[in-house]
Protein backbone atom coordinates (compact mmCIF):
# COMPACT_ATOMS: atom_id res chain seq x y z
CA UNK A 1 0.00 0.00 0.00
CA UNK A 2 2.92 2.38 0.62
CA UNK A 3 5.33 2.47 -2.30
CA UNK A 4 8.41 2.14 -0.15
CA UNK A 5 10.68 1.86 -3.19
CA UNK A 6 9.94 5.51 -4.06
CA UNK A 7 12.61 7.99 -2.91
CA UNK A 8 10.10 10.62 -1.71
CA UNK A 9 8.20 8.10 0.38
CA UNK A 10 11.41 6.69 1.86
CA UNK A 11 12.48 10.21 2.83
CA UNK A 12 9.13 11.18 4.36
CA UNK A 13 7.98 7.82 5.74
CA UNK A 14 8.19 9.12 9.33
CA UNK A 15 5.97 12.14 8.65
CA UNK A 16 2.73 11.87 10.57
CA UNK A 17 0.33 13.48 13.02
CA UNK A 18 -0.10 12.59 16.70
CA UNK A 19 -2.83 13.28 19.22
CA UNK A 20 -3.11 11.94 22.77
CA UNK A 21 -5.92 11.25 25.25
CA UNK A 22 -4.89 10.63 28.85
CA UNK A 23 -7.23 9.51 31.65
CA UNK A 24 -6.43 9.91 35.36
CA UNK A 25 -8.32 9.72 38.64
CA UNK A 26 -8.53 12.56 41.17
CA UNK A 27 -7.88 11.29 44.69
CA UNK A 28 -7.48 12.52 48.25
CA UNK A 29 -4.42 12.32 50.46
CA UNK A 30 -5.61 9.08 52.09
CA UNK A 31 -5.78 7.27 48.74
CA UNK A 32 -9.56 7.38 48.35
CA UNK A 33 -11.45 8.90 45.43
CA UNK A 34 -12.30 12.60 45.34
CA UNK A 35 -16.02 13.36 45.49
CA UNK A 36 -15.91 16.93 44.21
CA UNK A 37 -17.34 17.99 40.87
CA UNK A 38 -15.10 18.41 37.82
CA UNK A 39 -13.04 21.51 38.82
CA UNK A 40 -11.63 22.53 35.43
CA UNK A 41 -14.55 24.46 33.93
CA UNK A 42 -15.46 24.36 30.24
CA UNK A 43 -11.99 23.51 29.00
CA UNK A 44 -12.13 21.64 25.69
CA UNK A 45 -8.81 19.96 26.45
CA UNK A 46 -9.66 18.78 30.00
CA UNK A 47 -12.89 16.80 30.22
CA UNK A 48 -14.43 13.89 32.15
CA UNK A 49 -14.39 10.28 31.08
CA UNK A 50 -16.64 7.70 32.75
CA UNK A 51 -16.82 9.05 36.28
CA UNK A 52 -16.96 12.57 37.67
CA UNK A 53 -13.52 12.19 39.25
CA UNK A 54 -11.85 10.76 36.13
CA UNK A 55 -10.08 13.55 34.26
CA UNK A 56 -9.24 13.18 30.57
CA UNK A 57 -6.71 15.36 28.74
CA UNK A 58 -7.18 15.67 24.97
CA UNK A 59 -4.30 17.26 23.08
CA UNK A 60 -4.32 19.00 19.74
CA UNK A 61 -2.87 17.23 16.72
CA UNK A 62 0.92 17.58 16.39
CA UNK A 63 3.54 16.73 13.80
CA UNK A 64 5.71 14.86 16.30
CA UNK A 65 5.13 12.60 19.28
CA UNK A 66 7.39 14.87 21.34
CA UNK A 67 5.18 17.90 20.68
CA UNK A 68 2.03 15.98 21.62
CA UNK A 69 3.60 14.80 24.88
CA UNK A 70 4.77 18.34 25.61
CA UNK A 71 1.21 19.63 25.31
CA UNK A 72 -0.01 16.74 27.44
CA UNK A 73 2.41 17.77 30.16
CA UNK A 74 1.33 21.42 29.93
CA UNK A 75 -2.30 20.50 30.60
CA UNK A 76 -1.19 18.09 33.32
CA UNK A 77 0.76 20.87 35.04
CA UNK A 78 -2.29 23.14 35.01
CA UNK A 79 -4.45 20.32 36.41
CA UNK A 80 -1.98 19.69 39.21
CA UNK A 81 -1.90 23.36 40.13
CA UNK A 82 -5.70 23.58 40.27
CA UNK A 83 -6.25 20.45 42.39
CA UNK A 84 -3.41 21.44 44.76
CA UNK A 85 -5.28 24.69 45.47
CA UNK A 86 -8.73 23.22 46.16
CA UNK A 87 -10.20 23.70 49.67
CA UNK A 88 -9.39 20.04 50.30
CA UNK A 89 -6.20 19.31 48.43
CA UNK A 90 -6.46 16.62 45.74
CA UNK A 91 -3.92 14.61 43.77
CA UNK A 92 -3.72 12.89 40.41
CA UNK A 93 -3.39 9.12 40.76
CA UNK A 94 -0.49 8.06 38.47
CA UNK A 95 -1.47 4.41 37.84
CA UNK A 96 -3.92 2.71 35.49
CA UNK A 97 -5.30 0.55 38.31
CA UNK A 98 -7.41 2.49 40.86
CA UNK A 99 -6.46 3.07 44.52
CA UNK A 100 -8.79 2.28 47.45
CA UNK A 101 -12.43 1.68 46.45
CA UNK A 102 -14.73 1.62 49.46
CA UNK A 103 -17.87 0.98 47.39
CA UNK A 104 -19.51 1.87 44.06
CA UNK A 105 -20.31 5.38 45.34
CA UNK A 106 -16.60 6.15 45.14
CA UNK A 107 -16.97 5.96 41.34
CA UNK A 108 -19.78 8.46 40.64
CA UNK A 109 -21.01 8.53 37.04
CA UNK A 110 -20.04 11.81 35.34
CA UNK A 111 -22.94 14.26 35.72
CA UNK A 112 -23.96 15.97 32.47
CA UNK A 113 -27.06 18.09 32.10
CA UNK A 114 -29.05 19.91 29.46
CA UNK A 115 -28.43 18.71 25.90
CA UNK A 116 -25.58 16.49 27.13
CA UNK A 117 -27.65 14.56 29.66
CA UNK A 118 -27.63 11.58 27.30
CA UNK A 119 -23.95 11.10 28.21
CA UNK A 120 -24.89 10.41 31.83
CA UNK A 121 -27.69 8.06 30.75
CA UNK A 122 -25.21 6.14 28.59
CA UNK A 123 -22.70 5.92 31.45
CA UNK A 124 -25.43 4.60 33.74
CA UNK A 125 -26.02 1.85 31.18
CA UNK A 126 -22.30 1.00 31.11
CA UNK A 127 -22.24 0.98 34.90
CA UNK A 128 -25.08 -1.53 35.06
CA UNK A 129 -23.62 -3.77 32.36
CA UNK A 130 -19.90 -3.81 33.16
CA UNK A 131 -19.74 -2.62 36.76
CA UNK A 132 -18.24 0.61 38.00
CA UNK A 133 -15.06 -1.02 39.28
CA UNK A 134 -13.98 -1.92 35.77
CA UNK A 135 -14.78 1.60 34.57
CA UNK A 136 -12.26 3.00 37.08
CA UNK A 137 -9.28 1.87 35.00
CA UNK A 138 -7.37 4.66 33.27
CA UNK A 139 -5.10 4.65 30.24
CA UNK A 140 -3.80 6.58 27.26
CA UNK A 141 -5.10 6.52 23.70
CA UNK A 142 -2.70 7.35 20.89
CA UNK A 143 -4.20 8.79 17.71
CA UNK A 144 -2.07 8.70 14.57
CA UNK A 145 -2.33 9.56 10.90
CA UNK A 146 0.20 9.55 8.10
CA UNK A 147 0.89 12.94 6.56
CA UNK A 148 -1.50 13.93 3.76
CA UNK A 149 1.45 14.81 1.51
CA UNK A 150 2.95 11.35 1.96
CA UNK A 151 -0.34 9.62 1.21
CA UNK A 152 -1.08 11.87 -1.76
CA UNK A 153 2.28 11.04 -3.28
CA UNK A 154 1.71 7.33 -2.71
CA UNK A 155 -1.82 7.63 -4.18
CA UNK A 156 -0.47 9.16 -7.38
CA UNK A 157 1.98 6.30 -7.72
CA UNK A 158 -0.78 3.81 -6.97
CA UNK A 159 -3.26 5.24 -9.45
CA UNK A 160 -7.03 5.35 -9.11
CA UNK A 161 -9.75 7.96 -9.19
CA UNK A 162 -10.35 8.66 -5.50
CA UNK A 163 -7.77 9.71 -2.94
CA UNK A 164 -10.20 9.06 -0.07
CA UNK A 165 -10.82 5.51 -1.31
CA UNK A 166 -7.07 4.95 -1.35
CA UNK A 167 -6.75 6.31 2.21
CA UNK A 168 -9.65 4.17 3.42
CA UNK A 169 -8.13 1.01 1.96
CA UNK A 170 -4.75 1.87 3.46
CA UNK A 171 -6.15 2.39 6.94
CA UNK A 172 -8.36 -0.68 6.65
CA UNK A 173 -5.28 -2.75 5.82
CA UNK A 174 -3.50 -1.16 8.76
CA UNK A 175 -6.37 -1.88 11.15
CA UNK A 176 -6.50 -5.50 10.00
CA UNK A 177 -2.73 -5.88 10.40
CA UNK A 178 -2.85 -4.31 13.87
CA UNK A 179 -5.53 -6.82 14.82
CA UNK A 180 -2.91 -9.49 14.12
CA UNK A 181 0.21 -7.78 15.46
CA UNK A 182 -1.04 -5.03 17.78
CA UNK A 183 -0.67 -7.25 20.85
CA UNK A 184 3.02 -6.25 20.88
CA UNK A 185 1.98 -2.71 21.86
CA UNK A 186 0.10 -4.11 24.84
CA UNK A 187 3.22 -6.02 25.83
CA UNK A 188 5.64 -3.09 25.61
CA UNK A 189 3.42 -0.59 27.47
CA UNK A 190 1.92 -2.83 30.19
CA UNK A 191 2.46 -1.03 33.50
CA UNK A 192 -0.27 -2.08 35.94
CA UNK A 193 0.62 -5.34 37.70
CA UNK A 194 -0.69 -4.43 41.18
CA UNK A 195 -4.22 -3.96 42.46
CA UNK A 196 -5.55 -2.92 45.82
CA UNK A 197 -7.50 -5.68 47.56
CA UNK A 198 -10.64 -3.51 47.48
CA UNK A 199 -10.88 -4.10 43.74
CA UNK A 200 -11.44 -7.84 44.22
CA UNK A 201 -13.11 -7.83 47.67
CA UNK A 202 -15.59 -5.06 48.35
CA UNK A 203 -14.49 -2.60 51.01
CA UNK A 204 -11.32 -4.50 51.98
CA UNK A 205 -8.68 -1.81 51.51
CA UNK A 206 -4.93 -1.89 51.98
CA UNK A 207 -3.86 -5.28 50.66
CA UNK A 208 -1.77 -5.78 47.55
CA UNK A 209 -3.09 -8.16 44.89
CA UNK A 210 -0.99 -9.58 42.07
CA UNK A 211 -2.86 -11.76 39.58
CA UNK A 212 -0.06 -12.72 37.20
CA UNK A 213 -0.92 -9.80 34.94
CA UNK A 214 1.21 -6.91 33.69
CA UNK A 215 -1.82 -4.87 32.54
CA UNK A 216 -5.11 -5.63 34.25
CA UNK A 217 -7.10 -3.22 32.06
CA UNK A 218 -5.86 -4.90 28.87
CA UNK A 219 -6.30 -8.44 30.21
CA UNK A 220 -9.38 -10.60 30.25
CA UNK A 221 -10.39 -8.73 33.45
CA UNK A 222 -10.37 -5.36 31.73
CA UNK A 223 -12.03 -3.53 28.87
CA UNK A 224 -13.60 -6.20 26.68
CA UNK A 225 -17.11 -6.90 25.49
CA UNK A 226 -18.86 -10.15 26.40
CA UNK A 227 -18.50 -11.38 22.81
CA UNK A 228 -15.63 -11.57 20.32
CA UNK A 229 -16.13 -9.03 17.53
CA UNK A 230 -15.37 -9.91 13.93
CA UNK A 231 -14.90 -7.10 11.40
CA UNK A 232 -15.18 -6.89 7.64
CA UNK A 233 -12.14 -4.98 6.36
CA UNK A 234 -13.09 -5.09 2.65
CA UNK A 235 -14.39 -1.52 2.57
CA UNK A 236 -15.36 1.29 4.90
CA UNK A 237 -19.03 0.55 4.30
CA UNK A 238 -18.50 -3.12 5.14
CA UNK A 239 -16.40 -2.22 8.20
CA UNK A 240 -19.06 0.16 9.53
CA UNK A 241 -21.80 -2.39 8.81
CA UNK A 242 -19.90 -5.10 10.70
CA UNK A 243 -19.90 -2.85 13.79
CA UNK A 244 -23.49 -1.70 13.38
CA UNK A 245 -24.75 -5.28 13.24
CA UNK A 246 -23.78 -5.72 16.90
CA UNK A 247 -25.94 -2.71 17.77
CA UNK A 248 -28.84 -4.12 15.75
CA UNK A 249 -28.41 -7.49 17.46
CA UNK A 250 -28.58 -5.81 20.87
CA UNK A 251 -25.02 -6.78 21.83
CA UNK A 252 -24.01 -3.10 21.93
CA UNK A 253 -26.06 -0.05 22.84
CA UNK A 254 -23.90 2.13 20.59
CA UNK A 255 -20.75 1.72 18.46
CA UNK A 256 -18.76 3.53 21.17
CA UNK A 257 -19.42 0.55 23.45
CA UNK A 258 -17.17 -1.59 21.27
CA UNK A 259 -14.09 -2.19 23.44
CA UNK A 260 -11.42 -3.08 20.91
CA UNK A 261 -7.76 -1.97 21.05
CA UNK A 262 -7.81 -0.47 17.54
CA UNK A 263 -10.38 1.91 16.07
CA UNK A 264 -10.70 3.73 12.75
CA UNK A 265 -11.90 7.32 13.27
CA UNK A 266 -13.37 9.91 10.87
CA UNK A 267 -12.67 13.62 10.97
CA UNK A 268 -15.17 15.61 13.01
CA UNK A 269 -18.03 13.87 14.79
CA UNK A 270 -17.15 10.30 15.69
CA UNK A 271 -19.94 8.04 14.49
CA UNK A 272 -20.51 5.40 11.82
CA UNK A 273 -22.45 7.78 9.59
CA UNK A 274 -19.50 10.16 9.50
CA UNK A 275 -17.10 7.28 8.88
CA UNK A 276 -19.17 6.07 5.91
CA UNK A 277 -19.56 9.55 4.46
CA UNK A 278 -16.16 11.09 5.12
CA UNK A 279 -13.89 8.06 5.34
CA UNK A 280 -10.98 7.46 7.70
CA UNK A 281 -9.03 10.37 9.12
CA UNK A 282 -6.83 8.57 11.64
CA UNK A 283 -6.35 5.40 13.64
CA UNK A 284 -6.72 5.15 17.43
CA UNK A 285 -4.62 2.82 19.59
CA UNK A 286 -6.26 2.20 22.96
CA UNK A 287 -3.92 -0.26 24.70
CA UNK A 288 -1.40 2.05 26.41
CA UNK A 289 -1.26 1.92 30.21
CA UNK A 290 -0.38 4.99 32.25
CA UNK A 291 3.35 4.73 32.87
CA UNK A 292 4.08 5.94 36.43
CA UNK A 293 7.82 5.65 35.77
CA UNK A 294 7.51 8.67 33.46
CA UNK A 295 6.57 12.15 34.67
CA UNK A 296 4.33 12.54 31.61
CA UNK A 297 2.76 9.11 32.11
CA UNK A 298 3.96 8.11 28.65
CA UNK A 299 7.38 7.19 27.25
CA UNK A 300 7.97 8.83 23.85
CA UNK A 301 9.83 5.74 22.59
CA UNK A 302 6.63 3.72 23.01
CA UNK A 303 4.69 6.12 20.80
CA UNK A 304 7.48 6.10 18.22
CA UNK A 305 7.56 2.31 18.30
CA UNK A 306 3.84 2.25 17.55
CA UNK A 307 4.49 4.49 14.54
CA UNK A 308 7.33 2.25 13.32
CA UNK A 309 5.14 -0.83 13.74
CA UNK A 310 2.40 0.73 11.61
CA UNK A 311 4.87 1.67 8.87
CA UNK A 312 6.30 -1.84 8.86
CA UNK A 313 2.85 -3.40 8.70
CA UNK A 314 1.79 -1.28 5.72
CA UNK A 315 4.86 -2.40 3.79
CA UNK A 316 4.15 -6.10 4.36
CA UNK A 317 1.93 -8.35 2.26
CA UNK A 318 -1.70 -8.44 3.38
CA UNK A 319 -2.53 -10.99 6.05
CA UNK A 320 -5.35 -13.49 5.72
CA UNK A 321 -7.86 -12.47 8.37
CA UNK A 322 -10.51 -15.17 8.69
CA UNK A 323 -12.97 -15.42 11.57
CA UNK A 324 -10.56 -17.84 13.23
CA UNK A 325 -7.68 -15.38 12.90
CA UNK A 326 -9.77 -12.59 14.41
CA UNK A 327 -10.79 -14.75 17.36
CA UNK A 328 -7.13 -15.64 17.93
CA UNK A 329 -6.22 -11.96 17.63
CA UNK A 330 -8.43 -10.98 20.56
CA UNK A 331 -6.96 -13.74 22.71
CA UNK A 332 -3.45 -12.66 21.70
CA UNK A 333 -4.14 -9.14 23.00
CA UNK A 334 -5.31 -10.59 26.32
CA UNK A 335 -2.34 -12.97 26.58
CA UNK A 336 0.11 -10.14 25.89
CA UNK A 337 -1.20 -8.44 29.05
CA UNK A 338 0.23 -11.22 31.22
CA UNK A 339 3.26 -10.78 33.43
CA UNK A 340 5.60 -13.58 32.33
CA UNK A 341 5.62 -13.43 28.54
CA UNK A 342 8.10 -16.26 28.18
CA UNK A 343 5.51 -18.76 29.42
CA UNK A 344 2.34 -17.29 27.84
CA UNK A 345 1.65 -18.33 24.25
CA UNK A 346 0.03 -16.66 21.26
CA UNK A 347 -1.22 -18.00 17.94
CA UNK A 348 0.68 -16.65 14.94
CA UNK A 349 -1.03 -16.01 11.56
CA UNK A 350 0.67 -19.04 10.00
CA UNK A 351 -0.77 -21.32 12.68
CA UNK A 352 2.37 -21.68 14.78
CA UNK A 353 2.18 -21.31 18.56
CA UNK A 354 4.93 -19.27 20.16
CA UNK A 355 5.68 -17.50 23.43
CA UNK A 356 4.78 -13.81 23.44
CA UNK A 357 8.38 -12.88 24.22
CA UNK A 358 9.85 -14.91 21.36
CA UNK A 359 7.25 -13.71 18.87
CA UNK A 360 7.92 -10.10 19.88
CA UNK A 361 11.68 -10.46 19.46
CA UNK A 362 11.16 -12.03 16.04
CA UNK A 363 8.99 -9.10 14.98
CA UNK A 364 11.46 -6.51 16.24
CA UNK A 365 14.32 -8.30 14.49
CA UNK A 366 12.37 -8.04 11.22
CA UNK A 367 11.66 -4.37 11.89
CA UNK A 368 15.33 -3.68 12.60
CA UNK A 369 16.30 -5.16 9.23
CA UNK A 370 13.52 -3.26 7.46
CA UNK A 371 14.41 0.13 8.94
CA UNK A 372 18.17 -0.36 8.60
CA UNK A 373 17.73 0.56 4.93
CA UNK A 374 15.37 3.47 5.62
CA UNK A 375 16.16 5.28 8.86
CA UNK A 376 19.08 3.96 10.85
CA UNK A 377 18.43 6.56 13.56
CA UNK A 378 15.33 4.68 14.76
CA UNK A 379 17.34 1.64 15.82
CA UNK A 380 17.60 2.86 19.41
CA UNK A 381 13.77 2.81 19.66
CA UNK A 382 13.72 -0.78 18.41
CA UNK A 383 16.59 -1.79 20.72
CA UNK A 384 14.74 -0.22 23.65
CA UNK A 385 11.71 -2.43 22.99
CA UNK A 386 13.72 -5.57 22.20
CA UNK A 387 15.41 -5.38 25.60
CA UNK A 388 12.02 -5.62 27.33
CA UNK A 389 11.56 -9.13 25.95
CA UNK A 390 15.17 -10.22 26.13
CA UNK A 391 15.32 -9.35 29.85
CA UNK A 392 11.93 -8.97 31.57
CA UNK A 393 13.46 -6.70 34.24
CA UNK A 394 13.37 -3.98 31.58
CA UNK A 395 9.57 -4.15 31.35
CA UNK A 396 7.59 -1.44 33.16
CA UNK A 397 5.33 -3.92 34.94
CA UNK A 398 8.28 -5.81 36.42
CA UNK A 399 9.89 -2.61 37.65
CA UNK A 400 6.63 -1.30 39.11
CA UNK A 401 5.91 -4.53 40.94
CA UNK A 402 9.34 -4.42 42.59
CA UNK A 403 9.04 -0.74 43.54
CA UNK A 404 5.41 -0.59 44.71
CA UNK A 405 4.51 -3.97 46.19
CA UNK A 406 4.16 -4.04 49.95
CA UNK A 407 1.86 -1.03 50.14
CA UNK A 408 0.78 -0.28 46.59
CA UNK A 409 -1.63 2.57 47.38
CA UNK A 410 0.49 4.16 50.13
CA UNK A 411 3.58 4.13 47.94
CA UNK A 412 1.47 5.27 45.00
CA UNK A 413 0.27 8.28 46.99
CA UNK A 414 3.86 9.18 47.80
CA UNK A 415 4.53 9.26 44.07
CA UNK A 416 1.35 11.27 43.43
CA UNK A 417 2.48 13.90 45.94
CA UNK A 418 5.97 14.00 44.44
CA UNK A 419 4.58 14.48 40.94
CA UNK A 420 2.35 17.30 42.16
CA UNK A 421 5.22 19.09 43.89
CA UNK A 422 7.29 18.85 40.70
CA UNK A 423 4.46 20.18 38.54
CA UNK A 424 3.49 23.06 40.80
CA UNK A 425 7.14 24.08 41.15
CA UNK A 426 7.58 23.98 37.37
CA UNK A 427 4.42 26.06 36.83
CA UNK A 428 5.61 28.68 39.29
CA UNK A 429 9.01 28.80 37.60
CA UNK A 430 7.39 29.35 34.20
CA UNK A 431 5.40 32.30 35.56
CA UNK A 432 8.50 33.88 37.12
CA UNK A 433 10.37 33.63 33.82
CA UNK A 434 7.47 35.04 31.79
Amino acid sequence: MLHIEDLYIRKHILDGMFGLEKESLRVLEDGTFSHTSHPFGDNDFIVRDFCENQTEINTRVHKTAEEAIKELQEHYGMIQEIVSGLPVREYIWPFSNPPYIRNENDIPVAAFDGQEQFKTVYRDYLSDKYGRYRMAFSGIHVNFSFSEELLLHSFRLHGGSSFQDYKDKLYLKLAASLAVYGWILTAVTAASPLLDSSFVEKGVCGGDVFMGLASVRCSELGYWNDFTPVFDYQSIEAYADSIEKYVLQGLLKAPSELYYPVRLKPAGENNLESLRKNGVNHIELRMFDLNPLSAEGLEVKDVLFAQLLMIWLLCRPEEELSVKHQVHAVQNFKNAAHYDLKTVKIALPDGRICSVAQAAMNIIDEMKSFFAELHADVQDVLDFQYQKFDDADNRYAWQIRKQYQGGFVKKGMELAKKRQEECVSAQQKIRRIS
